[in-house]
């Protein structure tokens, strides 16, 4: 092993070149500087990557308001019932004068998972229905939507018979049905 003596000129270089190239690190302030900057990125990233699948079913659950206020409206100027029904993929709107094919869902990950209030004149195979007029005050209705991968990701759809469809809280389901004011 080799070692060199207190006053080589090996040792005296190496000093040299450590004073002649500046400091051999970073000071404090250089590093909180880069772990600022660090966390920003990642701050930036995490609300850029929003919750897709939430964004996606509360759009869905926009459109089905916007769809079953139509459908209202237009039992009420027709003056015959309308009826909007839950497909596989997708729900019917039966009793328009201008008969609308089916309308498919967004997202073929979203699923009716509830329908308020049930018809108990149907069995449990019948897919879930809602009755939208001619009547100008309907009995309080609903339709809670669930995302297919995401069990917990829902977004409800009601009315209480008097207001126009909107989005509610998804645990607003008793309220709902009740006929209190979603």
């Amino acid at each position: 092993m080799q070692t060199s003596a207190a006053g080589s000129l090996k040792r005296r270089l190496v000093r040299r070149t450590a004073r002649a190239g500046g400091q051999r690190g970073f000071t404090l302030i250089e590093l909180m500087v880069v772990v600022l900057i660090v966390a920003l990125a990642s701050g930036m990233v995490v609300f850029s990557v929003r919750d897709t699948q939430g964004i996606a079913l509360e759009r869905e659950g926009q459109r089905l308001a916007a769809l079953l206020e139509y459908a209202r409206a237009q039992s009420r100027l027709q003056g015959t019932p309308v009826r909007w029904r839950a497909t596989r993929k997708g729900f019917i709107l039966d009793g328009l004068h201008k008969p609308v094919a089916e309308q498919p869902w967004l997202s073929e990950d979203t699923r009716v998972l509830e329908v308020l209030p049930r018809d108990s004149t149907t069995d449990a195979a019948t897919l879930p229905t809602l009755a939208l007029g001619p009547e100008p005050v309907l009995a309080p209705q609903s339709v809670l939507l669930g995302w297919g991968p995401a069990p917990g990701n829902m977004v409800r759809v009601a009315t209480d018979g008097v207001r126009p469809f909107a989005i509610v809280p998804a645990d607003a389901a008793a309220s709902s049905a009740a006929g209190r004011a979603p």
